[in-house]
């Protein structure tokens, strides 16, 4: 096969090449914008999350609320008393969630039944969510918050919007901590021991 003459052969190099480097800004565009998506307002929060505490004295009166999870059971929180309870607010699209998914997984996965863990998924429909809780093998109960009742009983607790997010209760099923942003997994950790410890 023949390109014909040089000044041919070097207008399809530069033509190649143009064409090459716009496939690869293209791909540094995509990787940038997904980065650039965490610290900007899409709904959830970057970063490694910013931990609060409550000390036992200060805090209110034991949160309960009566739900149903993605696999139709009814549950409620006051029925998870005296275990202290870790509530997961997530939604599939948001990097920060599938970031700290495999973290969630493993203190829930170690803590077995001295802790119990809820997933409150507060944006997507039951297929994207099960799909995430699949993909992440996500091994406790998830509820789809669909009308916001999870997150009006939060509210007193955590700023509006704040995805992800995670609030620790007590053994009393009061809010003991809280981390806005993505929780890693020594952070959580400690915030159930010192529940647990108290």
């Amino acid at each position: 096969m023949s390109f014909g003459s040089p000044l041919n052969r070097r207008a399809l190099f530069t033509t190649a090449l143009a064409a090459g480097s716009a496939l690869v800004l293209s791909a540094c565009a995509e990787k940038d914008e997904l980065a650039d998506q965490a610290g900007s307002d899409k709904g959830y929060v970057s970063g490694s999350g910013v931990v609060s505490q409550v000390a036992v004295n200060d805090r209110g009166e034991p949160l309960d609320i009566e739900f149903e999870t993605l696999d139709g059971k009814t549950m409620s929180l006051a029925e998870l008393r005296p275990t202290p309870v870790v509530i997961n607010l997530w939604y599939a699209a948001c990097p920060p969630c599938r970031k700290e998914a495999p973290d969630l997984k493993s203190v829930a996965e170690s803590f077995g039944d001295r802790a119990q863990f809820i997933g409150v998924n507060v944006r997507d429909q039951a297929a994207a969510a099960n799909a995430f809780i699949q993909n992440y093998q996500v091994p406790y109960p998830n509820m789809l918050d669909s009308n916001g009742d999870m997150v009006s009983l939060l509210s007193g607790v955590l700023p509006p919007q704040a995805t992800p997010s995670t609030v620790v209760l007590d053994a009393e099923g009061r809010a003991a901590a809280r981390v806005v942003g993505e929780i890693d997994a020594s952070t959580l950790r400690g915030l159930i021991e010192d529940v647990r410890n108290e």
